[in-house]
């Protein structure tokens, strides 16, 4: 999944409990976010780096500002004109909020987004108090995937790998975009191939042309793979780890996957990703090539 986030020491910030609905709240401290802000949201960001590493990856790719965001920052300012929450307002609407006002805010302001959202993430409580907040008992989310944030770092207890691991080329697009077809099926229940098949091949390819694909290949067939989904300055997130059919139960996928940990840990901290909490199969997988489950993570796709 796309997607956020727990530190090798995580902080915690509680949520208040929610007050009465018919309360008004100002908007006042909350405003849209632009480059003169990078600094303050890069400092915010980076006190839970795994958590916030999609949101950080999104500015580090593409700018506080830009289209490629699909949505807007806005942050939620105190009195001493410091960060108390940073979201991403959008097609994916990502939450770090350290106070309830600040939560209560961005929902606010999620109900005025002209951009459709269709989908909330972040830690399993925070996404489903902001979702109460932003329905007001309107809708119900399509589907509810909550799911455990897997993460490594150094000391890493290396795995020996027999399978010749390598980033995937442009001509391999069509088995990496039908193995991350599958991923996000079993995940969110939609066949991105269906929906968006344009849009979703582009997306794969932009990913294999930046070299954020890793594949195994027994012949011709395609054995596993990996993607980079975001990347910040300490922070690797992967996403659609797939092991062919034919090759799981093996412990392929295992040791596939803790070569991409070892080889990526020597440009990053942390290496993390996401699984859902019923695959328990998978679990075991990751436990074996090293990664430890360190939190949970709720995705609303509306």
């Amino acid at each position: 999944m796309l997607n956020a986030y727990v530190a090798a020491t995580p902080e915690v910030y509680p949520i208040i409990e929610p007050a009465s609905a018919s309360i008004a709240y100002d908007l006042s401290n909350l405003r849209s976010l632009n480059a003169d802000d990078l600094e303050a949201v890069t400092e915010f960001l980076a006190k839970r780096p795994v958590h916030t590493v999609v949101m950080s990856s999104f500015i580090a790719d593409n700018g506080i500002e830009s289209e490629l965001n699909r949505g807007i920052f806005y942050g939620y300012f105190d009195e001493k004109c410091e960060l108390e929450g940073v979201a991403l307002i959008g097609h994916s609407t990502l939450i770090e909020a350290r106070s309830d006002r600040s939560l209560r805010a961005f929902a606010l302001k999620a109900r005025e987004s002209r951009i459709p959202i269709n989908l909330i993430m972040s830690d399993d409580d925070v996404a489903e108090r902001f979702f109460e907040l932003y329905a007001i008992g309107q809708m119900t989310p399509r589907l509810k995937c909550t799911e455990l944030l897997f993460q490594t770092d150094f000391p890493f207890p290396v795995q020996k790998c027999e399978w010749h691991l390598r980033e995937a080329r442009p001509e391999n697009l069509d088995q990496v975009a039908r193995a991350q077809a599958e991923v996000a099926f079993i995940e969110s229940g939609i066949d991105p191939m269906s929906r968006d098949r344009e849009g979703f091949l582009k997306r794969c390819a932009r990913r294999i042309e930046q070299g954020r694909v890793f594949v195994v290949f027994d012949g011709d067939q395609l054995v596993f793979k990996a993607d980079i989904i975001a990347e910040a300055s300490d922070v690797i997130y992967l996403e659609g780890v797939y092991v062919a059919p034919g090759f799981r139960g093996r412990g392929v996928g295992a040791a596939c996957l803790s070569e991409v940990c070892r080889q990526l840990l020597g440009r990053a901290m942390y290496v993390c990703l996401l699984s859902n909490v019923e695959a328990k199969h998978a679990h075991r997988s990751f436990a074996n090539a090293g990664l430890r489950n360190t939190g949970k993570c709720t995705t609303l796709f509306l």
